[in-house]
């Protein structure tokens, strides 16, 4: 018997190209042969988890047995730091699966779904999975155009999604104007604020949404531990909102959905400050490295305040992609960002000082190898 899989999926679904990880090292271990490789592809804190948090993962026990399916004591150590109640956060794999909850738990085929130009690639993919019409707002200047994402809004929009600061662009929106935009959506949507970067962000005007929960009932606030905290192979992230928006999305999650070792790895590091302030530190050196770098050989960037950055190489009269792979014969993984709609631009992690010297080192022998052959 054969038949057609595919046409068993939704409409949404069958349609859906996967979302594609950046390459792993191992990955190019195999495929080149080639050893020493560096990886600053994915924006991860390249100083791992604190010694409090690998404590806590040595020390955590009875592992077959399913873990807190209400996650009490971490949501008790969120709701002290962020002076809410437990019963307004949803703790989620990752602050990926914040987002595709809240739009699972509340938007169909006859929505609308607000994102930016040059937004993070999950929006598109969950509005697309449940049916609903994706709204891609034209970006300005590579960061959100508040006004024109103001004006799309209609009687069938249902979720708008900004990232603050937006992944991969690294571009950030102050105080009044994400709090104007908030103030002018109706009641009938919601608004996802997508915070994974917050840590790194170093700038006075730079809203904490979290504290505006209570007076806009429509807002959810996603945070993460993959980025600051070093957790990212823990895959543990949250949310926060009015009450009501958490036990929707409590509705669909499924149960025991984030692990022992993930629910402890996260109370630990909510609790060590030093190791955090420490990834920040390091973070701002590692940038202002890669700047530096960017300026030496006249290459073109985005300004950003997370831990990675966006450099534009249409001056070396190659795309991103044509440049991606050359770096990888040099053992050096970044992220090439065309599906993105930024063709000409890789985004690369800010990592640790070595790191970064052989990324700013290849990447030289690279330029000066085209300038010989020119």
């Amino acid at each position: 018997m054969t038949c057609d899989l595919i046409n068993l999926a939704t409409p949404g679904v069958a349609g859906l190209l996967p979302y594609q990880p950046g390459k792993s090292v191992e990955e190019l271990e195999r495929e080149l042969g080639i050893s020493n490789i560096i990886k600053l592809a994915s924006n991860e804190n390249p100083l791992g988890p604190g010694a409090k948090v690998k404590q806590a993962i040595s020390s955590t026990s009875e592992l077959s047995r399913y873990p807190d399916g209400n996650a009490h004591d971490l949501k008790k150590a969120l709701a002290k730091q962020h002076g809410v109640n437990t019963d307004q956060i949803t703790i989620g794999n990752g602050s990926n699966e914040i987002l595709e909850l809240i739009t699972r738990a509340t938007t169909g085929s006859q929505h609308e779904v607000i994102f930016s130009e040059h937004a993070f690639a999950v929006y598109p993919l969950v509005t697309q999975a449940v049916g609903a019409k994706a709204v891609v707002v034209p970006a300005k200047n590579w960061g959100h155009d508040l006004s024109a994402l103001q004006a799309a809004i209609n009687e069938n929009t249902r979720l708008m999604f900004v990232a603050n600061p937006n992944n991969p662009t690294g571009t950030w929106l102050d105080t009044q104007a994400l709090r104007t935009l908030l103030e002018s959506c109706p009641e009938h949507m919601l608004v996802v604020v997508d915070e994974a970067y917050f840590e790194y962000v170093d700038e006075d005007d730079y809203p904490d949404c979290i504290q505006w929960v209570s007076e806009f009932p429509n807002l959810l606030v996603t945070r993460t531990f993959s980025k600051a905290f070093g957790l990212a192979g823990l895959r543990i992230g949250y949310g926060i909102s009015h009450r009501d928006i958490a036990d929707l999305m409590n509705r669909v999650r499924q149960p025991f959905n984030v692990n022992s070792l993930a629910l402890s790895a996260a109370e630990a590091a909510l609790g060590d400050n030093e190791h955090l302030q420490e990834s920040i530190s390091l973070n701002q050196a590692g940038m202002k490295q890669l700047t530096t770098a960017f300026d030496d050989m006249n290459l073109q960037y985005i300004p950003s305040v997370g831990n990675f950055i966006c450099v534009d190489v249409e001056s070396t009269a190659q795309t991103g992609i044509e440049i991606y792979n050359k770096l990888l014969h040099q053992g050096v993984i970044v992220r090439p960002v065309e599906n993105y709609g930024m063709p000409n631009h890789l985004r690369v992690t800010v990592g640790l000082k070595q790191e970064n010297e052989k990324f700013i080192k290849a990447l030289e022998s690279i330029l000066t190898a085209m300038d010989v052959n020119t």
